[in-house]
């Protein structure tokens, strides 16, 4: 979160007089800016002479409908409030809440404060307090809140109708935390041997506290409203640490005290009936909600005994991961029209090969969901089950009762299935059960964890599947990767970034066609990140007769990614460099994601 001056340069005169702002003064203003002509100042005045408002006069003037004179586009109230902090001198912000120290909002004024005087304090430093107001002339109790906080204060101007969102919800937050810490007496875990103690003595939280209920229900809003992918409880010697990941990058949201966190991870236990006495071994659960939009959210929880507690993570899976097209998921033309034909073969094995968060549950049920038509049996065995999905029939890998990888397998063939997806291929046992299924016409959809598509055929013959079998099933290879998109609101053309740096680059390759980089700068909307969103590459390797030829009787790994690059494989980094091209990330995202290709 970043304070900035805005573009429009201030007027001449006298910019500072005192008390609160009056919606006349403000038309005035803009008509001595240049910002409306006489016209709409007239009809303005005429409109809201008929009655009074208790709306901060800003608002009204933005949803007035007023334009800019000379240009007839809309002025809305980030415009407006951006003028105005020009005009009064004043860096202009907008709030960031992940940047926020809510937990030190309310020690600086109380709500009721706030509220009076609109105004929001939203950092809290060493050496100053910076608070928003959206009264930027009205500044009698600025001397108050320095002697209370003694530090000097720095107001900055925002949008008034953030400041009184965000007011609501600060406060109501630290409202609840307090009550859970007065209501929550749970004893502090100082060590590992104090936690597995703790656990033996069957000690139970109380997670039912309104003061707890009510922070869980604003952690889940808050990551969904967010985009967070995963939410991490993480219990520390002093506070507990809230932080979400976002784009593949984890930010720090709140902190809590460490009684506050345990009835919260307590809380969140009871909901996905996981044992909540149980402390000292992991556990899994999964709990399904709903978003602001009013859709079914599932979340997959996971708790670990660390040494000051249990820390828990919360993966969120995307609604509409399911319902993705191959261009959606970030599939180019050329690369989708080989999958396309690759999953409507009969029968085989196909591999989806990347590191964990490389998004390859997201590419296996998006295509499991298009091949689930009401003539055919999917079913899956997986570990855990990600999403539920009606489509499927899906089962859960269980080691406590014997119901492994290979043995799932081997019941689901009993299941007259038409599509099987195997969760992971971890041993020869499971890769043998997979194969047998492809030789008996069933289409067979797995992960691997492999650098590239390529190294799938290598890493079955390492597990100890002889390679005439690989050539008889594997019909095909996708290896993934994510990365970062610029954010669509502020990225801005990059001048550094040719032709010429992505050949380099792409040694092996030339890339052909236009070239439109841009580099990220930052914005609310993506955090000043620069980045909002995220999208995949893909390296698609078919298994034809000539690609066989490089498998049996002896795997030739160069040979192999010779030969599928001459029947139109496109490594992850080229497939990178043309989404930098296109201007949707940057040379930066696609050299940290993808390795460096082997020929």
């Amino acid at each position: 979160m970043s304070a900035k001056p805005s573009p429009t340069k201030p007027a001449a005169g006298p910019v500072k007089p005192e008390g609160r702002l009056e919606w006349r003064t403000l038309l005035r203003w803009m008509q001595e800016d240049g910002l409306v002509d006489a016209d709409q100042v007239q009809r303005t005045e005429a409109r809201f002479a008929a009655g009074d408002s208790s709306l901060h006069p800003l608002v009204r003037l933005g949803h007035a409908g007023l334009v800019r004179a000379g240009t007839g586009k809309s002025l809305d109230l980030e415009q407006l409030t951006e003028w105005l902090a020009s005009r009064a001198q004043m860096p202009y912000l907008r709030i960031d809440p992940l940047k926020v120290d809510v937990g030190r909002v309310s020690d600086i004024m109380s709500v009721g404060y706030a509220e009076a005087k609109r105004c929001l304090p939203v950092q809290v430093g060493l050496t100053e307090v910076v608070i928003a107001t959206s009264e930027p002339y009205d500044r009698s109790w600025v001397a108050q809140i320095e002697s209370h906080a003694r530090k000097p204060v720095r107001l900055v101007l925002a949008n008034p109708l953030e400041i009184a969102r965000y007011t609501t919800e600060f406060y109501t937050l630290a409202r609840s935390v307090r009550a859970a810490t007065k209501t929550g007496e749970v004893t502090q875990i100082a060590s590992f041997e104090q936690l597995v103690e703790l656990g033996k003595s069957n000690k139970q939280l109380d997670a039912n506290d309104q003061g707890v209920v009510q922070v869980v229900d604003w952690l889940w809003q808050y990551a969904f409203d967010q985009r967070a992918s995963d939410i991490h409880l993480e219990p520390r010697r002093d506070m507990g640490v809230i932080r979400f990941r976002i784009d593949g990058v984890l930010h720090t949201v709140y902190q809590l005290p460490p009684s506050v966190m345990s009835a919260m991870t307590s809380r969140i236990k009871l909901l996905g009936r996981m044992d909540v006495v149980e402390r000292r071994r992991p556990l899994d659960g999964r709990i399904k909600t709903r978003n602001p939009a009013g859709d079914e959210v599932e979340m997959r929880l996971s708790t670990l005994p660390t040494a000051f507690g249990e820390k828990m993570v919360m993966r969120i899976f995307d609604p509409d991961t399911a319902v993705k097209s191959l261009d959606q998921l970030g599939f180019a033309g050329h690369d989708a029209e080989r999958w396309t034909r690759l999953t409507a073969q009969p029968h085989g094995i196909i591999l989806v090969t990347g590191p964990t968060g490389s998004g390859k549950t997201s590419t296996l049920y998006s295509t499991l969901k298009r091949l689930a038509t009401d003539e055919v049996n999917v079913t899956t065995i997986e570990d855990p089950i990600e999403m539920i999905e009606p489509a499927f029939n899906q089962t859960q890998v269980q080691p406590a009762l014997d119901l492994g990888f290979a043995e799932g397998l081997r019941a689901l063939m009993r299941q007259d299935p038409d599509i099987i997806m195997v969760g992971e291929i971890r041993d020869l046992e499971t890769a043998e059960m997979a194969i047998q299924a492809a030789l008996t016409g069933h289409l067979v959809f797995s992960t691997l964890h492999t650098n590239d598509a390529a190294s799938a055929i290598t890493r079955l013959t390492d597990l100890g599947v002889p390679p005439y079998l690989i050539t008889a099933t594997v019909i095909g290879v996708l290896a993934q990767r994510l990365v970062r998109t610029l954010c669509p609101t502020c990225k801005q053309p990059d001048p550094q970034v040719t032709r010429e740096t992505l050949n380099e680059m792409l040694k092996h390759w030339r890339m052909s066609g236009g070239v439109k980089p841009y580099k990220p700068v930052g914005c609310l909307d993506c955090r000043n990140t620069g980045y909002r969103g995220r999208a995949g590459l893909y390296e698609l390797l078919i298994v034809s007769e000539a690609v066989k030829a490089t498998i049996h009787p002896t795997p030739d790994a160069s040979a192999l990614r010779r030969q599928a690059m001459h029947e139109g494989l496109r490594p992850l980094r080229l497939a990178g460099a043309m989404k930098v091209a296109e201007g949707l990330t940057t040379l930066e995202e696609v050299l940290r994601s993808t390795p460096q290709w082997e020929a």
